[in-house]
């Protein structure tokens, strides 16, 4: 049985951070719908005036951040006292455990600077795990070519190819695919994975609804998941094992009550809210200037 769409959503022009320009395809008014899924965002322009203010110093806890490049360059910094630069191509994926504070500041880009960070909500009984910091290279992401289809795996496994994230908290594939014209591609999700697709740019049939860029579709429940392009696609798929768990969501942190929402801001304030000792600062890949 072939999935059918659930919902489609048109990603919307919002500010964050100190004034970054971006399209917000999901967030806190989309769950749980999208779990163990909490947010995504597309940015990105051609006009630096807006990015350049970039995230500043800011605190994540309960959940991990994933940011993947595709042009552009976003210098990384973290009380982990991780340093570096995502670059073109190049994925982010930083698990916040039980607390990192960290800045990602976009630097100027001639031409358009774009890319994608989406937050993966972490189950109860890994909230407070140690942080740890996966910088993953442009070519450390197998890449894989068959019937018109260019498929980059940045998490998971397609076909033979197995992504270079490994030993993930919560399960997630997450694949970067280009479909040349008039071709068809499909997936099999794991039984009960959610699955969305966000188009990037190009029109396509997902499921059989024409879609078109910046647009992002949420499928239901069954078996394969049936793409097919009109003119050239190219989209991000990505699904993940639902944590069916309460959700306490306050800003950058995400936990499962309200209490540990107020204990998490309470050690802010305090200066309590990292724990020395209970980091690991440098996975393999971690690329560092």
């Amino acid at each position: 049985m072939a999935r059918k769409i659930k919902r489609i959503l048109k990603s919307k022009t919002t500010l964050e951070g100190a004034g970054v320009k971006l399209k917000r395809v999901f967030g806190a008014r989309e769950v749980p719908m999208f779990d163990p899924f909490l947010l995504f965002d597309h940015f990105g322009s051609d006009i630096p005036d807006d990015y350049i203010k970039g995230f500043p110093w800011h605190p994540h806890r309960g959940i991990e951040t994933v940011t993947y490049m595709l042009s552009g360059e976003v210098e990384h910094g973290d009380s982990m006292d991780n340093k570096g630069v995502i670059k073109s191509g190049d994925v982010q994926w930083m698990t916040a455990g039980s607390g990192i504070i960290h800045q990602e500041m976009p630097k100027r880009y001639s031409g358009l600077m774009q890319g994608f960070q989406l937050w993966v909500n972490l189950p109860a009984a890994k909230k407070m795990i140690p942080p740890r910091y996966r910088g993953i290279l442009e070519e450390q992401i197998p890449t894989l070519e068959k019937e018109g289809a260019k498929i980059k795996v940045i998490a998971g496994k397609f076909d033979h190819k197995e992504g270079p994230v490994q030993d993930l908290v919560v399960d997630v594939e997450y694949l970067d695919i280009t479909l040349e014209a008039k071709n068809t591609f499909e997936y099999t999700p794991k039984k009960g994975y959610k699955v969305f697709a966000y188009n990037i740019e190009g029109t396509g049939y997902f499921d059989d609804e024409l879609i078109g860029p910046q647009h992002c579709v949420l499928f239901d429940n069954g078996n394969v998941v049936k793409i097919k392009s009109h003119d050239k696609l190219r989209f991000l798929l990505i699904s993940g094992s639902p944590l069916n768990e309460p959700i306490a969501w306050g800003g950058p942190i995400v936990m499962n009550t309200r209490e540990e929402l107020e204990i998490a801001f309470q050690e802010l304030d305090e200066g309590t809210f990292i724990k020395r000792g209970n980091s690991v600062k440098v996975a393999r890949g971690f690329y560092q200037d």
